[in-house]
């Protein structure tokens, strides 16, 4: 089963992932998003372990789960380091000190965050485009 798993900074720095579209309650902490991903997968580690020591079925919503990462834009920054925000910007039509604080957790327009997933998913097919010679 594919599902969500969000990814979003809080308010203390830190990253959180959680499942909103399960009813079992998986989540993961870290001071990066790399962090939070490790503590996430081994929370679901624990859980599938915790109901075969006990003997019992796993619910379907846990049988071959598999997550579709789903970033807030300070995580998606942290994740992806080697972006340079400022360069994106640009990409983007995005003031680069706005992009700065939407990095930096600012709250972001709807309108805005899709020009920015847009942006990202061009990039991503204009890099899968690419031949070495």
């Amino acid at each position: 089963m594919r599902t969500t798993a969000l990814i979003e900074k809080g308010k203390d720095g830190t990253f959180g992932i959680f499942t909103p579209d399960i009813e079992t309650t998986i989540i993961g902490e870290g001071a990066t998003v790399a962090e939070a991903k490790a503590d996430f997968e081994n929370s679901v580690q624990e859980i599938i372990n915790a109901y075969r020591e006990a003997g019992d079925e796993l619910p379907t919503e846990l049988k071959n789960i598999q997550f579709v990462y789903k970033y807030d834009i300070a995580s998606l920054f942290d994740y992806y380091s080697f972006i340079n925000v400022s360069k994106f910007a640009q990409v983007a039509g995005i003031n680069a000190s706005l992009m700065r604080q939407y990095r930096m957790g600012q709250y972001i327009s709807e309108n805005q965050m899709r020009k920015i997933e847009t942006t990202l998913n061009n990039v991503g097919k204009e890099l899968s485009a690419i031949k070495l010679v």
